[in-house]
């Protein structure tokens, strides 16, 4: 899809892709994509067995966000290998899920489209309402554009919506979503996870950003109130905090990587945190 060559990867600088991942809004993405995995009994009751999200709660969200990373802006080659390194991990995921007494696998292809299309949402999401519009066509590609990692995860064409409102239609076609005891295990510890006092505030920020991206049915689901009259504090300081973190923190290192291979300019300011976000911010919650 790209236009660079093997320098620009699977997708390439002009891709949608390259600009939503390279905005800290794609962690708020990462903590919604996850609360909304969660609530697929089966895909969290194979992370509750299998991962060490009670001993290392980051791990999951810096493994999903390397990982996407690396498609997004590896070589191909860099690419293959992320892919089939989660290939190998999923082949040895499997069980039965203590809720719906029903087998699952890791690989099986409705997980992996169940966490693949929940992600390249919340992303796309977080995307429109902290950090820049995108107009419906941009929108659309940048779905399409992801099509790429779920291939790479061994999903056929059918599972992999190539428009935003056909990723929103599958999402809601998905049946049987329920917050387990394990899914709420898992938000409390997003809620709440190890971190020094002085971050507490930031994070607990960034979650209430995550929180109000959530559909009307994950927060029912979960328990959790409507924001109410919280909803514009809630974007005005998410969308601040991502900006601000924009400007301050490192540029991770495939992003600069690819920036080199490809002689791209330094990134620009992030928009005002006034601008149109906002718009986008409120049809999504």
């Amino acid at each position: 899809m790209g236009d660079a060559g093997e320098a620009g990867g699977l997708l390439g600088p002009a891709s949608v892709a390259w600009r939503v991942h390279d905005h800290p809004a794609a962690l708020v993405g990462g903590v919604r994509a996850l609360l909304v995995e969660a609530l697929h009994p089966r895909a969290m009751a194979a992370v509750d067995r299998f991962s060490d999200f009670r001993e290392d709660p980051w791990g999951r969200l810096r493994r999903t966000s390397e990982f996407v990373l690396t498609i997004t802006y590896g070589t191909g080659a860099e690419a293959q290998a992320a892919a089939a390194g989660v290939r190998r991990v999923h082949e040895r995921v499997r069980g039965v899920d203590p809720h719906s007494g029903r087998r699952y696998r890791a690989d099986e292809p409705e997980l992996l489209a169940w966490v693949h299309n929940v992600t390249v949402e919340s992303l796309l999401l977080a995307y429109l309402a902290y950090a820049s519009p995108l107009g419906a066509e941009e929108a659309d590609r940048y779905v399409a554009e992801m099509r790429v990692m779920g291939a790479l995860l061994g999903l056929d064409g059918s599972r992999l919506p190539a428009t935003r409102a056909g990723l929103e239609r599958w999402i809601l076609g998905v049946d049987g979503l329920v917050a387990t005891p394990a899914a709420r295990e898992a938000l409390k510890l997003v809620f709440a996870p190890p971190l020094p006092i002085m971050l507490r505030p930031a994070w607990a920020t960034l979650c209430a950003g995550a929180i109000a991206l959530l559909p009307d049915w994950a927060r029912r689901a979960y328990g959790l109130p409507p924001l109410g009259p919280l909803v514009t504090p809630v974007w005005l300081s998410t969308v601040v905090l991502t900006s601000v973190a924009r400007l301050v923190r490192p540029v991770p290192p495939a992003i600069a990587a690819a920036r080199a291979r490809t002689s791209q300019p330094p990134r620009g300011n992030p928009r005002s945190p006034l601008g149109p976000p906002w718009v986008a911010f409120r049809a999504a919650g």
